[in-house]
């Protein structure tokens, strides 16, 4: 038999090969490249090479908090990454006075850079980026004077990167949003092409959170055009709850020997919306009259008169459920993208809107602080994180003021790009890292040596490298360190050092600053397996939130929590597949684990898609009576989550042994007459197959 290769072993190939072109956003890759040549040009016409160095480090790092979301989310992104990025030229310039200083301050950093993992990804990467400045800076004491104007002048490159993200926002203030919403809908015309089955989570969880985030402002913007757009994202939550249940609904009735008609007449009608979606997303981009989508949409009307001409048995209620639930969906399906095709193209809004409003800064503020009080706990993932990253930084850098070699500041610095709070994550880049820099260093070389004719031929090079970094660099790590070691070597190049001079040394730091960081891992590692279990139940948590919120509605409460606590069941979805992804890249896991965790998980995205599919009943009009063992229901489906959550924590409970919940659902005989019960019998079936999963402990 052959061998099978181990799953870490996977999971690092994995992590080494991926390219998401997803992160692929040409005009911001563009706009940087302008920026950073822009500055390297200015600081060179204007004073000197060596300044223009600055100025384009300046662009560079602050380049990496551009994006494409709401001007005003990226100004004060970028702003406050240029503000950062001087601070971290003028103290590192500071501190390389006396090597204890630096040690000192770079140690300081790195900590402070290491806890802001706890803020999310956008706070981590900022981190970094001025750890890295930090650290570079403080390679060469500078003068006050000169420090202070060295900070000022990659301030100025920063902000003509950032006076070049956001110089359109007068004239084209809502051009973000109208790109979110565009891509919202362009994906949901997708998922009208191939509706997911309930084995896998339901898509667009993180695009669908990300735009909530993004137009979350709008709600205190009472102008047409922000209701428009709030309007927008609330259909299109609409609309995918309408989509994941109709391609269900296909599926069930494609299975039923006398559905085979039926469901290609279904397949029609999702097949014209997604060209009506499509024609949505477009409008909301470039404009375009509501009557092209009625056009479009004309063909999904005849198809919804020929489903009604369906009947079936009249012994067979269960198919004749499947037929008029797939009409209701229909129909409300049509009715979204008609509300959705004329706010998309500038039309009158169907109702009054809404949205949630964006928390107070003070509240942010607040609220980042606890999050960082928390954290600072030897229980915490991110406070070892910080400790670990400080701890090998000050070693790395000791080590480089110590011994006669060139150039050691690039030890720290891979030290500060390399460590990262998981295995796979500081394995896969610290692989990536040594590797790219190799290529990348002869790259540059070559490319010197043959094509240098001046420093202008300097500057094209390093605008091809910078386009290559911030294009396909997003989607692959190995690509952005390629590009960045050959785009150091010119830079370096443009102040009189040959790139011969360059590579030695930076190749060498680089592998002891890499080696360094995988021993650091290896001594004191954060495995994720100690932390899955967690992620797992804070999903199911949420789930519970989101389960009670639907049920509650059909018992007569308002349905205005639903979306808040849908969006916080899709975050907690989301780590916790992240989680589990991680814990497989691990040393010591087994196929039986991986495959145990990923058995919950399916079984727990079978229980979300059940509970969205009673969701979307809630909005039909008029809306159809609440059945009698709701109430009962719920409160068992409560008792059963609360249940699986606690076995999650205390694996070794009396709880953890009980493999079958006892979850109320309608009594024997009315299954099938209604599909609100067969909804309620897949909850049951995935929440107690769930329980099973649980209890053979494999995933241990």
């Amino acid at each position: 038999m052959p061998t099978r290769t181990p799953v870490p072993v996977r999971a690092l190939w994995r992590a080494l090969t991926r390219f998401d072109s997803g992160k692929i956003i040409p005009q911001v890759a563009v706009r940087n490249t302008i920026g950073f040549t822009c500055a390297i040009v200015l600081g060179t016409v204007f004073a000197s090479p060596s300044t223009g160095v600055v100025a384009g480090l300046g662009a560079l790092n602050v380049c990496y908090s551009d994006g494409i979301d709401p001007y005003r989310f990226r100004a004060r992104r970028m702003l406050l990454a240029t503000f950062l990025v001087g601070s971290a030229v003028v103290l590192g310039a500071f501190s390389a006075h006396s090597n204890a200083a630096a040690v000192a301050t770079a140690t300081l950093w790195a900590f402070a850079a290491g806890m802001l993992v706890a803020l999310g990804s956008t706070a981590a990467d900022l981190g970094v980026v001025t750890l890295v400045t930090l650290v570079v800076f403080a390679a060469k004491p500078l003068p006050p004077l000169q420090a202070l104007q060295a900070g000022a002048v990659a301030m100025g490159g920063g902000l003509l990167q950032t006076l070049l993200s956001t110089f359109l926002w007068p004239v084209r203030r809502y051009q973000p949003e109208r790109r979110i919403l565009a891509g919202v809908y362009e994906r949901l015309a997708l998922i009208a092409q191939a509706p997911p089955p309930a084995a896998k989570a339901p898509p667009m969880s993180g695009q669908i959170s990300d735009a909530q985030d993004a137009l979350a402002p709008l709600a205190q913007d009472h102008s047409v055009e922000a209701e428009r757009h709030v309007f927008l994202l609330v259909q299109a939550e609409r609309i995918r709850l309408s989509l994941l249940n109709a391609g269900r609904l296909q599926r069930r009735i494609g299975r039923h020997e006398n559905g085979a008609a039926a469901a290609a007449t279904l397949e029609h009608i999702l097949g014209h919306a997604s060209a009506a979606i499509e024609l949505i997303s477009r409008h909301i981009l470039s404009g375009g009259s509501a009557a092209a989508v009625d056009a479009a949409m004309a063909h999904l009307t005849q198809d919804l008169v020929e489903l009604q001409a369906f009947s079936s048995p009249a012994s067979d209620s269960f198919f004749a459920a499947l037929l008029r639930d797939a009409r209701h969906q229909s129909l409300a399906l049509r009715s979204q993208i008609r509300s959705a095709a004329w706010a998309g193209s500038a039309g009158a809004l169907p109702t009054a809107v809404g949205g949630a409003s964006p928390e107070p800064w003070r509240l942010r503020f607040q609220g980042h602080r606890a999050r960082l009080l928390a954290n600072l706990s030897l229980d915490s993932t991110v406070f070892r994180h910080a400790i670990r990253m400080a701890t090998c930084l000050a070693i790395g850098d000791i080590i480089g003021r110590s011994v006669g070699l060139q150039r050691t500041y690039w030890i720290p610095m891979t030290i500060a790009i390399v460590l990262k709070p998981d295995f796979t994550g500081t394995f896969s880049r610290g692989l990536l890292r040594i590797t790219g820099t190799f290529v990348g260093l002869i790259l540059a070389t070559l490319l010197f040596r043959f094509v240098h004719t001046g420093i202008g031929t300097d500057i094209v090079l390093m605008a091809l490298f910078t386009l290559l970094m911030r294009w396909a660099g997003a989607a692959n790590y190995g690509i952005f360190v390629m590009s960045v070691s050959a785009l150091v070597v010119l830079l370096i190049a443009v102040t009189g050092v040959a790139p011969e001079a360059v590579i030695g040394p930076r190749a060498l730091n680089t592998a002891i600053g890499g080696g360094l960081a995988l021993l650091a891992y290896a001594v004191w590692p954060t495995w994720e397996k100690t932390l899955t279990r967690t992620a797992l139940a804070d999903m199911l948590n949420a789930y519970r939130d989101y389960a009670r919120a639907v049920f509650g509605a059909w018992q007569g409460q308002s349905t205005s929590q639903i979306d808040s606590v849908r969006l916080k069941g899709r975050r907690a979805r989301s780590n916790a597949q992240a989680s589990v992804d991680r814990m497989s890249g691990e040393p010591g896991i087994t196929p039986r684990q991986a495959n145990s965790l990923n058995t919950i998980l399916v079984h727990s995205h079978t229980f979300v898609h059940a509970v969205m599919a009673m969701e979307s009943r809630l909005y039909r009009e008029p809306r159809e009576a609440t059945p009698g063992w709701m109430a009962s229901f719920a409160a068992s489906v409560d008792e059963a989550l609360a249940t699986l959550t606690a076995t999650l924590h205390d694996p070794t409970s009396t709880s953890a042994r009980k493999s079958r919940l006892d979850i109320q659902t309608p009594p024997p005989g009315t299954v099938g007459k209604e599909l609100l019960e067969t909804e309620a019998d897949r909850v049951r079936t995935s929440l107690r197959s769930l329980g099973e999963e649980l209890a053979k402990r494999d995933w241990l």
